[in-house]
C-alpha cells in the first residue's frame, strides 16, 4: 500500500512537470545569445549550498552532476525527487526597466541500487532556456529623397534544450567510486526579428524567423574518493569531465516581406543552411569536509571551454548569421561555488534538531561576448532548509537565491533575481522484506 501511494505521487508529479517543461522561465535579453541561459542542474540540497556538487555524497538525495555519488545510497532505499522554482526578475539599465515573474520545472529523477557496488539514477533536466523580447526605434534617411523616417526593430525568442539521462555509479574500491551519465538532448530554439516602418504608408516590413531543432546523445563522467581522518572527520574529493559534443540539428530560416498597408506577405523565402552547434568540454573539481555526519562544508570549481566550440551557420547571408554568432564571440565560462549544511542533533527528539540548515554562494562568468567583450558577471547567495517529512524518511527542500547579473559595459543591462526553489525527495525502503513471526 505504501509503495502504491508513492508510485501514484510520482506519476502525478511526472504529469505536472511534463506540462511545465514547455514553459519559459526567463525574460532575460541575454538569452538572445547562444543557447540562452544555461540551467542550474543542481538538486534541492545542492542548490541551497551555492551549487556545490562534485564532492557531495548524500545517500538521502540525488546528485546527477557527479554520477559517482550514486553509490552513496544504501541497498534498501529507493529515491524519487522532483523540484520547481518561482522567481521575480528586475531588469534595469540602458533606459530599460522591466519586472517579470516566472515559474519553472527544475528536475525530476529517481535513484536505486542494482548491486551492493552499483547504483543507478534516471532523470529529466532542463539544459538551457530562451525567452526574450527586445525592441527599439531609430531614424533612417532615404539617400535619394533626403526624407527621414522612423523604423522599429523587434527581437523575440523562446524555447530551450532538455536533457534526459540514465546514469550508473560503481564502487570500484572501498573509498573510490566512478560513474557515467548517458544523456539524450533535444529541444527547439525559435528566434524572430522584425523590421518595420510604422509611419510610412506603403512600406514593407521585414520578418525573419529562425528555428533550430536539436537532438543528440552524450556521455558525462565523474569520480569521488572519500578518506576518513578519524571516526568523526572525513573528506570527499570529486572530479567530473563532460566531453565536447557536436549536436545533431535541423536549422531553418524563413524570411517574409509584408506590406505595411495590407498586412499580407508579398514574398516568402525559406532556407535550410548547414549549421554547426556544439557544447564544450567541461572540467570540474571539488571537495567536501564532513564532521560527525552533522556538518558538511564544500568548494567547487568548473571550467567550460566555450571558446573552443563552434556555434555557426554556413551561409553568406549576414542576416542569417546574426541569429547564431560566430565562434570568436564565445569565451570560457568559470564558476566557483561554496556551501555548507548543518544538522543540530541527529539523535535529538525535537523536530527542529533534525532540520538541515544550508547556506552558500557562487560566482560565474558568461560564455558569450557582446561586441567582442565579456558581457556580464553573475553573483549569487543561497540559503535554505531540508525539512524532514513526519513519519517518513522523505525530505522537503526549500531554498532562496538572490542573483545579481551585472553588465560589464554601460550599454548592457543589469538583472536582479530572487528565486524560491522547492524540492521533494521521497525516500522509501521499497526493497525491505518484512518478516512476520
Amino acid at each position: 500500500m505504501v509503495g502504491f501511494k508513492y508510485t501514484l505521487c510520482a506519476l502525478l508529479l511526472t504529469m505536472v512537470t511534463g506540462t511545465a517543461i514547455a514553459q519559459n522561465n526567463t525574460n532575460s535579453p541575454y538569452t538572445r545569445y547562444g543557447y540562452g541561459d544555461l540551467s542550474d542542474q543542481s538538486f534541492g540540497n545542492s542548490r541551497a549550498m551555492g551549487g556545490i556538487a562534485f564532492g557531495l555524497r548524500d545517500g538521502a538525495q540525488i546528485n546527477p552532476l557527479n554520477p559517482a555519488s550514486y553509490t552513496a545510497i544504501d541497498s534498501l532505499t529507493f529515491l524519487f525527487e522532483g523540484g520547481v522554482s518561482l522567481q521575480n526578475m528586475n531588469i534595469s539599465g540602458s533606459g530599460v526597466k522591466l519586472n517579470a515573474k516566472n515559474s519553472s520545472f527544475d528536475y525530476l529523477a529517481m535513484q536505486f541500487r542494482l548491486h551492493p557496488r552499483i547504483a543507478m539514477s534516471i532523470g529529466l533536466l532542463p539544459f538551457s532556456n530562451v525567452g526574450y523580447s527586445v525592441s527599439d526605434t531609430q531614424a533612417a534617411t532615404d539617400p535619394t529623397t533626403g526624407n527621414t523616417a522612423d523604423y522599429a526593430r523587434s527581437y523575440t525568442g523562446d524555447g530551450g534544450l532538455h536533457q534526459l539521462y540514465a546514469g550508473v555509479g560503481v564502487k570500484v574500491l572501498k573509498n573510490l567510486s566512478v560513474g557515467v551519465n548517458a544523456s539524450y538532448f533535444w529541444g527547439d530554439i525559435n528566434r524572430t526579428r522584425v523590421l518595420y516602418f510604422p509611419s510610412v504608408s506603403g512600406a514593407y516590413n521585414y520578418n525573419h524567423q529562425s528555428v533550430a531543432s536539436v537532438s543528440s546523445y552524450k556521455l558525462d563522467f565523474g569520480a569521488q574518493y572519500t578518506f576518513d581522518i578519524n571516526k568523526k572527520h572525513s573528506v570527499t574529493i570529486g572530479a567530473i569531465y563532460f566531453p565536447k559534443l557536436k549536436l545533431g540539428n535541423d536549422y531553418s530560416v524563413t524570411t517574409q516581406m509584408v506590406s505595411n498597408s495590407t498586412g499580407t506577405a508579398v514574398s516568402t523565402t525559406t532556407l535550410k543552411p548547414d549549421a554547426t552547434f556544439e557544447v564544450p568540454n567541461t572540467f570540474g573539481a571539488g571537495f567536501t569536509y564532513n564532521y560527525d555526519k552533522r556538518l558538511t562544508v564544500g568548494l567547487d570549481y568548473s571550467l567550460q571551454q566555450w571558446s573552443k566550440t563552434k556555434f555557426d551557420v554556413n551561409t553568406s547571408d549576414e542576416a542569417v548569421r546574426e541569429d547564431f554568432n560566430e565562434t570568436y564571440t564565445y569565451c570560457n565560462r568559470h564558476k566557483v561555488s561554496v556551501g555548507a549544511e548543518y544538522i543540530p542533533n541527529l539523535m535529538g527528539r525535537s523536530y527542529l534538531s533534525h532540520i538541515k540548515y544550508r547556506l552558500g554562494a557562487y560566482y560565474t562568468t558568461p560564455y558569450y561576448k557582446i561586441g567582442g567583450k565579456e558581457a556580464t558577471r553573475e553573483y549569487g547567495v543561497t540559503a535554505g532548509f531540508g525539512l524532514p517529512v513526519p513519519r517518513s524518511r522523505s525530505i522537503l527542500s526549500i531554498s532562496g537565491q538572490f542573483v545579481r547579473i551585472s553588465g560589464q559595459e554601460s550599454a548592457f543591462v543589469n538583472e536582479n533575481i530572487f528565486r524560491v526553489s522547492i524540492g521533494l525527495t521521497f525516500n522509501e525502503r521499497w526493497f525491505f522484506k518484512r518478516r512476520v513471526e
